[in-house]
């Protein structure tokens, strides 16, 4: 009896019955279900989380400034509802609370109060942390808790950027104002340094000026107390003046009182001569007398008359000069009186100009002498302000000029400086393409598993009939590795077409998926060809500890000792990772090396079969003659 023989009678026995058809057509689409259906259900959760119900409760009362009430809880509220992450719910607190112990939220995310304060805290006395809350309830979902902290944690990082960029723009802002002021500052030390540099040279000025100062200031000092000396007998000589004068002026006042005297018996007898002239002319007419002798009388008395007249003009100019020699020597006698009465201060006023002088000559030279230190002094205060300027400009330098909208971009980068650039090697693409290497090895074993529930592991017939262990064996295997290729091509179609997952090497990757059947389909015929029922049970046993080792979900070196151990040795490993790398289009060699390593075991297990075969024909036990357990 040939192999294909062997297949071709163990399909006829599947196929016998209407019940064994139903049963058969049932047992191959197992993997299908298991595979197709729970890659369906996952295959992008993290799409829909805007469908997850999520209470949000904002108590931030806020802080004022000016006239305006700013609360960031209010703004961090509104740019979570905004971004659509979550199907956020804006509920009061009793609300929330209610909700998530009913499971109407999967989880409740809580801004308390004193959030803003919290937040401003930082330029006050007493900085300290503003906290958001999350409440989770893990009887609604575990998985929910574990989005919600991931959720805060983004939510944390959005807060820390938005108050780093105010708080990088208020100090970007400040170090302009300090780049700004200190330029400010430099130009007013150039200013001080040009003026220091004037100064010093004033200075120098100012000493040579001093000097000369000095010198006149001595020079009036002593001319100033020769004065003193020489004045000092002014008030009783001014005084000896003031009487001699107004002795003089009392005797001009009499003598100008005589010239007025005099003067005005000149005026008299000149006016009476003119009268008693035409009266002597007229009695000597009345006389008889001779009018020759009257025209010689008149001759005569006209020439007295003219003499008289010059003489009394004379007279009266003398009286006038007189009189104003008499005002003049009172003028001079009140002139002397009030020299005499100001001589003593005048004195006076001469020795305190002298004393001054000493005492100005001291200072004078007191400051000739400081000079030479003032100018000393103004040269270090010129170099000081020279070093300050060139200091300030240093300090400007190291400022960077910058604009406000510069300012905002620096503060924008500084509160969030990294950006994380994902440098993919190999992308799955979606949670459901992540998974589809695991779960499709997974399915591959549960389709072997379940097919061996109605296949013989291998042709009693065959073992009593033919001594040729290594084609029944092979006929045995043959028989659940087509119907496994079978299984797996149906699960491509739905991984690859009804899902649309992206499969880089879609024949090699079916090829992967068949051959990984085809071992377990070895090994699984193995464990019944030695242990019968008990190795169908082992199968089991087999399946669910590489569930756990094969690395499908999280890393396998996460796995404790020795399961991370068995992780290098078990078939369902090298199928995970040998899918991963073909459908990922991650490392062909790669994928290679895990498709020899399927085929060591797959090898090796067909001829751990055919060694339990070869034993069976040789001996028949009792175990061998007893129904199986599971059928």
């Amino acid at each position: 009896m040939k192999v294909l023989q062997m297949v071709r009678a163990e399909f006829a026995r599947l196929w016998a019955t209407p019940m064994a058809r139903l049963a058969f057509i049932a047992l191959m689409c197992v993997p299908l279900l298991y595979g197709g259906l729970y890659l369906w259900a996952n295959q992008d959760p993290y799409a829909k989380l805007d469908q997850i119900p999520v209470a949000l409760v904002v108590e931030d009362s806020g802080v004022a400034s000016g006239d305006t009430v700013r609360s960031i809880g209010e703004e961090v509220a509104d740019n979570l509802v905004e971004d659509g992450s979550f199907d956020w719910h804006r509920v009061s607190a009793a609300q929330a609370e209610r909700g998530i112990a009913e499971g109407a939220y999967d989880f409740t995310l809580t801004i308390p109060g004193d959030f803003t304060e919290s937040l401003q805290s930082s330029q006050t006395k007493d900085p300290h942390q503003a906290e958001v809350v999350l409440t989770t309830n893990d009887a609604n979902s575990y998985l929910a808790t574990t989005i919600g902290e991931q959720a805060v944690k983004r939510v944390q990082a959005q807060i820390v950027q938005s108050v780093g960029r105010e708080a990088s723009r208020a100090m970007l802002d400040g170090l302009a104002d300090v780049r700004s002021s200190l330029g400010e500052a430099r130009d007013g030390a150039g200013k001080l340094a040009d003026g220091a540099g004037t100064a010093r040279s004033g200075a120098e000025t100012l000493a040579e000026g001093l000097g000369t100062a000095h010198t006149g200031s001595s020079a009036l000092a002593e001319g100033l107390g020769t004065l003193r000396d020489r004045t000092g007998a002014l008030p009783d000589q001014s005084a000896q003046l003031a009487d001699g004068a107004a002795r003089v002026s009392q005797g001009n006042a009499a003598i100008a009182e005589l010239g007025r005297e005099v003067a005005g018996a000149s005026q008299g007898a000149t006016d009476r001569l003119a009268g008693e002239r035409e009266a002597i002319l007229a009695e000597l007419a009345q006389a008889g007398v001779d009018p020759a002798v009257i025209d010689a009388v008149s001759a005569r008395l006209g020439e007295a008359d003219a003499v008289l007249r010059d003489a009394n003009a004379r007279v009266q100019g003398a009286s006038g000069q007189l009189s104003e020699l008499a005002a003049g020597s009172q003028q001079l006698a009140d002139g002397a009186r009030a020299l005499a009465d100001a001589a003593p201060q005048l004195s006076a006023g001469i020795r305190d100009a002298a004393s001054g002088a000493g005492t100005l000559n001291d200072g004078i030279g007191q400051l000739a002498d400081g000079a030479p230190q003032l100018e000393s002094g103004i040269a270090q205060l010129a170099d000081g302000s020279a070093q300050l300027r060139d200091a300030l400009g240093a300090g400007v330098q190291k400022l960077p000029e910058s604009t406000a909208e510069l300012r905002a971009k620096q503060a924008a980068n500084i509160a969030d400086p990294v950006t994380v650039v994902t440098d993919k090697v190999t992308s799955a693409g979606t949670y459901g393409a992540g998974l589809a290497p695991f779960f499709v090895s997974l399915a591959a074993w549960i389709g072997i598993y379940a097919l061996f529930l109605i296949l013989k592991p291998v042709s009693r017939r065959a073992v009593t009939a033919l001594h040729a262990p290594l084609r029944v064996t092979l006929a045995g295997w043959l028989t659940p590795a087509l119907l496994g290729a079978a299984q797996m091509l149906a699960l491509f179609g739905i991984v690859a077409g009804t899902l649309g997952f992206q499969v880089a090497h879609p024949i090699p990757a079916y090829g992967m998926m068949a051959l990984a059947s085809a071992t377990f389909a070895a090994i699984i015929l193995a464990l019944n060809v030695w242990l019968g029922s008990v190795g169908q049970f082992m199968g089991l046993v087999l399946m669910v500890l590489q569930l756990v080792t094969a690395g499908g979900t999280f890393p396998w070196q996460t796995l404790p000792e020795p399961l991370a151990t068995l992780h290098h040795f078990l078939p369902m490993s090298f199928a995970v990772d040998g899918l991963r790398q073909l459908m990922y289009g991650g490392d062909l060699g790669h994928a290679g090396l895990d498709a020899l390593r399927l085929g060591l075991v797959l090898v090796i297990a067909v001829l751990v079969a055919a060694l339990g075969v070869s034993r069976t024909m040789r001996s028949r036990t009792l175990r061998d003659l007893q129904p199986s357990l599971i059928g």
